[in-house]
C-alpha cells in the first residue's frame, strides 16, 4: 500500500531532477499538458506523438531514480478515471465526426462499434495516461511546499495557492486521523465486505466515520483560521518565499523539454 509518506518521500531523493528549481518543473509539466489537450481529436500521428513524449516522461523517471512501483502504483491508481470514459467512446458517435466507418462486430443491445469511435477512444486514454505521468513525475520530484510556493511565484492566484497551502499542511494530518479510525475499526471486528452483516449497517458505520472526518476538519479549520488572523493574516506580510534563482541548468533542462516536444511535434 502506497501511503502519504512514501509518496513525500519520493520528493526528498537528490538527483538531477530533484535539484531543478521548482518552478521549471511545474512550467514543464503545464507544457506537457497543454500540448498533449491540444493534438487533433482523431490524427494518424496522434499515438506515435504520444508514446514518443511518454517515452520521454519515463526517460526522466529513470533519471530522476523513482521507485518504479510506487510510481507505476500511483497512476495505476488514477487510471481508471480516464479508462471508464474511454472505453465507452467507441460506442458513441460525436458530432465532431462526419462519416463514420461500422466495426464489423455484432453487439447484443443494439450496440455498435465505429473505427472513428476507437480511434477517438485509444487517443482520449493515450492523453490521459500522458497528463498523469506527467503530473506523477511533478509530485514524485518536488515537495508539496515547494511545488505551492512555485505555484505562487509564476503567477497562479493567491486564493488557489492558499487553498493548495492549507491542504498541504493537513493533508498527512487527516490522512492520520483516519488510519486511526480505521484502527478503531479493526479491533472491532467491523469489516466493510463483511456479508453476514447488514449492508445498511455497513452503510451507516461508513457514513459516520465519513461525518467524524467532516467535523474535525471544520473545527481544525475554525482553529487555524482564528490562530492565522492572531499572527497578522491578511496584512500583506504573510507570502513567504522560497528565494531561490534559476539557475542554468534549469533554462537548459526547460530548452532540451521544449526541443523534444518541438522535433516530436514536427518529425514524428
Amino acid at each position: 500500500m502506497v501511503t502519504l509518506t512514501d509518496i513525500e518521500r519520493e520528493s526528498y531523493k537528490n538527483s538531477p531532477l530533484h535539484r531543478l528549481d521548482p518552478r521549471i518543473k511545474l512550467l514543464f509539466a503545464l507544457a506537457i499538458i497543454i500540448y498533449v489537450v491540444s493534438l487533433p481529436r482523431i490524427h494518424e500521428k496522434n499515438m506515435f506523438r504520444l508514446l514518443a513524449i511518454e517515452v520521454y516522461l519515463m526517460f526522466l523517471v529513470l533519471a530522476a531514480g523513482l521507485d518504479l512501483k510506487y510510481f507505476f502504483l500511483r497512476i495505476l491508481a488514477i487510471l481508471p478515471f480516464g479508462l471508464g470514459i474511454a472505453l465507452i467512446q467507441p460506442f458513441l458517435r460525436p458530432s465532431f465526426i462526419e462519416s463514420y466507418t461500422p466495426y464489423p462486430l455484432d453487439l447484443p443491445f443494439g450496440l455498435g462499434i465505429t473505427y472513428e469511435g476507437l480511434a477517438f477512444g485509444s487517443t482520449l486514454l493515450a492523453k490521459f495516461l500522458v497528463c498523469i505521468t506527467a503530473v506523477v513525475l511533478l509530485s514524485s520530484t518536488t515537495r508539496l511546499r515547494d511545488m505551492v510556493a512555485a505555484a505562487d511565484r509564476i503567477g497562479i492566484p493567491r486564493e488557489f495557492t492558499l487553498l493548495l497551502s492549507m491542504m498541504v499542511r493537513y493533508l498527512f494530518l487527516f490522512w492520520a486521523v483516519l488510519k486511526r479510525i480505521r484502527i478503531a475499526q479493526q479491533t472491532r471486528l467491523f469489516d466493510i465486505w463483511n456479508k453476514n452483516v447488514p449492508r445498511r449497517w455497513v452503510i451507516e458505520q461508513v457514513g459516520n466515520s465519513m461525518s467524524a472526518i467532516f467535523i474535525r476538519s471544520y473545527e481544525q479549520g475554525e482553529r487555524t483560521y482564528i490562530s492565522m488572523l492572531c499572527r497578522g493574516y491578511g496584512s500583506g506580510y504573510e507570502k513567504a518565499y522560497y528565494r531561490t534563482k534559476i539557475r542554468t541548468q534549469d533554462v537548459f533542462f526547460l530548452l532540451l523539454s521544449a526541443g523534444c516536444i518541438l522535433f516530436i511535434h514536427l518529425y514524428v
